[in-house]
């Protein structure tokens, strides 16, 4: 996962305030091939860093005003999102579907060589008719980015993300799953990942994208492999 890139890139991270999010943007500043990432999320991350750009944006319902930031961009990595059970089915529904999308129109119009990175989930379903509202919201976003017209989209697709320091879960089944974590990731590897090793996959893949048009999914199992192929590396904090 070398970056076949000879520039160096820019890259947007939006939703760096949530848990995927926030190691996102911490490799993406880390790397090497990054000369400049631009923040976008609803309030302040609390970060200084030399190469980045903070922009609290409040409405992604309507991201125009954000074209001026996303212009000259290379790539975005979007993982803005809400767990099932904490907002509503109609908010549910805006922020995964309706917020990619109108983003999404943005970033293509003032970037239209980026490259698109987005957090979806396991079981999405990009024909829209699964009844779990999750699954088909994340399919129903797939699907409209695929016809967005970005040149290179990359879909991942993790299980049950591990959040690795403690945090307050949103719900039973998520503090359920932390707690059987050490033994659920044996019986079942391919259903878990480690959040930061998820971050650090997803920055990689962003950053080697290339020319070629292609929109490629990466499921938990992928992810893991892809994981397998790198060396041990850490985050600055």
């Amino acid at each position: 996962m070398t970056p076949t890139k000879s520039d160096k890139m820019r890259v947007v991270v939006v939703g760096a305030t949530g848990m995927v999010g926030g190691y996102v943007l911490r490799y993406a500043l880390d790397h090497p091939d990054v000369s400049h990432v631009t923040s976008i999320a609803r309030g302040k991350i609390g970060i200084k860093h030399p190469k980045l750009e903070e922009v609290v944006h409040q409405n992604f319902a309507d991201c125009s005003e954000l074209a001026p930031v996303l212009s000259d961009q290379d790539a975005a990595i979007f993982c803005l999102g809400a767990y099932t059970g904490a907002v509503s089915d109609t908010e549910l529904r805006a922020i995964t579907v309706e917020y990619t999308i109108e983003f999404a129109h943005v970033l293509s119009e003032n970037s239209p060589n980026a490259a698109f990175t987005f957090l979806s989930g396991s079981g999405a379903d990009p024909s829209g008719r699964s009844r779990i509202p999750f699954a088909r919201y994340k399919g129903q976003a797939e699907s409209a980015l695929r016809v967005a017209g970005f040149p290179t989209t990359y879909f991942f697709r993790p299980a049950y993300i591990y959040p690795v320091k403690p945090r307050t879960e949103p719900n039973f089944g998520y503090r359920l799953l932390r707690a059987i974590y050490p033994v659920f990731r044996i019986l079942f590897p391919n259903q878990v990942i480690r959040v930061d090793d998820l971050a650090r996959i997803m920055v990689g893949v962003t950053v080697q994208a290339t020319p070629t048009p292609q929109a490629l999914v990466f499921e938990n199992r992928d992810i893991r492999t892809l994981l397998r192929q790198l060396p041990a590396a850490s985050i600055s904090a």
